[in-house]
């Protein structure tokens, strides 16, 4: 495994080849996970996808995968030469988190739903994600 720049530590990542989840979505919920609580810092450089791959037995385009997705979750940042870095979440989570929200008022009135009706949706996603 790679180390934590900041603090020397081993950064820990594993896949279940046998787990019914893909292995992108392993690498991406690990380290979405690890970057929001602050296991992997903001500006922590990840290794290259050939490297991760190599290292966790996967196929380039299998992390590859996984890195557009935490871009396009805001979770990571790509610039270039200085390689894929953790992003400082909060911000971005909250701003993304805002646009989807609005994109789902406006589609959720389109579709001719209530205020009470929509809330009521999103309350049945989130307990079907978050359970309870």
């Amino acid at each position: 495994m790679w180390a934590n720049e900041a603090s020397g530590d081993p950064v820990q990542l594993s896949v279940d080849h046998d787990a019914a989840t893909p292995p992108y979505e392993q690498v991406r919920a690990q380290i979405a996970d690890q970057a929001r609580s602050g296991t992997l810092p903001a500006g922590l450089k990840l290794p290259t996808v050939r490297a991760l791959a190599e290292e966790l037995g996967l196929a380039a385009n299998t992390v590859a995968r996984a890195y557009r997705e935490l871009e396009a979750d805001g979770v990571v940042e790509t610039h270039g030469r200085r390689g894929t870095l953790i992003a400082a979440t909060g911000d971005t989570a909250h701003r993304l988190a805002a646009a989807a929200a609005a994109d789902y008022a406006e589609r959720a009135t389109r579709l001719g739903l209530g205020r009470d009706e929509a809330l009521a949706a999103v309350a049945t996603a989130l307990k079907a994600v978050h359970g309870g």
